[in-house]
């Protein structure tokens, strides 16, 4: 009763609707272990930008961060493909940006994979400060670089910003 109570104030962002659950790291836990739905709260709120919310949550078990989806997305993939800075920022300020920004999803991207692929600037500004050595990553399992992402879906502007910030022979020695 309690997961999906949580899940519907995390669908809705309402903050004051977790405050009413009298969160516990144990009710966070079994939320996590018993969870039949396709995503986490807390992944539903990095798709819909609700920053509050997530930040309380997070408050409670920061952990949480690292959890991956069905599609093995970690809460920064869905904040950067949906465009949410703040969500971005808070979550980068809470977890190792480093493990988040390499974490590779079911399709075999990271998170500044995803940010180049969809024209994210200012995410992909964002990441590029905390882990740069994440943008000189190749795709898993496939010959490429970000570059390669860039010019594939017609993302001339964040092509620019990842020449301006890593160095030519960085992409060169892609790693894997």
């Amino acid at each position: 009763m309690e997961s999906s109570l949580l899940y519907q104030a995390a669908r809705k962002g309402n903050v004051a609707a977790l405050s009413e659950l009298q969160l516990d790291n144990l009710i966070l836990d079994k939320f996590f272990i018993n969870n039949s739905f396709s995503e986490t709260p807390l992944h539903v709120l990095a798709m819909l930008g609700h920053v509050d919310f997530v930040k309380e949550l997070l408050n409670h078990k920061p952990e949480l961060a690292k959890e991956l989806d069905m599609w093995r997305c970690t809460l920064l993939h869905l904040a950067v493909a949906n465009d949410h800075l703040e969500t971005v920022n808070l979550l980068l300020s809470v977890v190792d940006c480093e493990l988040l920004c390499t974490t590779w999803d079911e399709e075999e991207r990271n998170p500044l994979h995803l940010a180049a692929m969809r024209g994210r600037i200012d995410v992909l500004r964002e990441l590029l400060k905390v882990a740069p050595k994440a943008g000189q990553v190749g795709l898993k399992g496939q010959s490429g670089t970000i570059l390669y992402v860039c010019v594939r879906y017609n993302q001339l502007e964040a092509m620019k910003l990842l020449m301006d910030v890593i160095d030519d022979y960085q992409f060169c020695e892609c790693q894997r």
